[in-house]
């Protein structure tokens, strides 16, 4: 995936990732920690199951993947990024969004670099399939860019990377 051009001035025509996750979602680490910072434009969370890792991995594309566990170094991303983010299991969307994609949510920096998400979930889970990401979209005011289920089909690493070419691209496109 080719780096787009003038990634700088899309930040200041949005408005979206200014208002964090609702306080009771807020998870704080004990201690500060030091960040890892990552210049990918492609971010994800994966579970203990490797499901969207094994996903991000056929990729074949450079990326960043949020800690899974609390005392690990939270991520900072420094450049726009789309998200790939599971499902968790929950009712009405209660608990779908992993708390480690909320903390990682919850910085100001990180917030204001998102720019689409990918969710990733079970068709099992009914309506609540894929919500983490449309709960993502809505509060950070961006678009839900793909769905895929599990760990993705072979058509769905194409359409993801061929979404994701013209995504960059069109984004790069309206900076100028």
């Amino acid at each position: 995936m080719a780096a787009p051009a003038a990634q700088k001035s899309y930040k200041a025509q949005r408005t979206h990732g200014t208002q964090p996750f609702h306080a009771a979602q807020r998870v704080e680490a004990a201690e500060p920690v030091p960040a890892v910072v990552t210049g990918s434009q492609l971010i994800y969370f994966s579970s203990a199951s490797e499901n969207t890792s094994r996903f991000v991995s056929k990729l074949g594309c450079e990326a960043a993947r949020i800690p899974l566990l609390p005392k690990d170094a939270p991520l900072l991303a420094t450049r726009p990024f789309v998200l790939v983010v599971p499902t968790y299991g929950g009712t009405g969307g209660e608990g779908s969004v992993p708390k480690q994609v909320i903390r990682f949510l919850n910085n100001p920096q990180n917030r204001q670099l998102i720019r689409g998400v990918i969710g990733a979930g079970n068709t099992n889970f009914g309506d609540n399939y894929c919500m983490a990401g449309d709960i993502i979209a809505a509060k950070c005011g961006i678009p839900h860019l793909y769905r895929f289920e599990l760990m993705g089909t072979p058509e769905d690493v194409t359409r993801v990377n061929q979404g994701l070419d013209t995504f960059w691209t069109r984004l790069s496109q309206t900076q100028k």
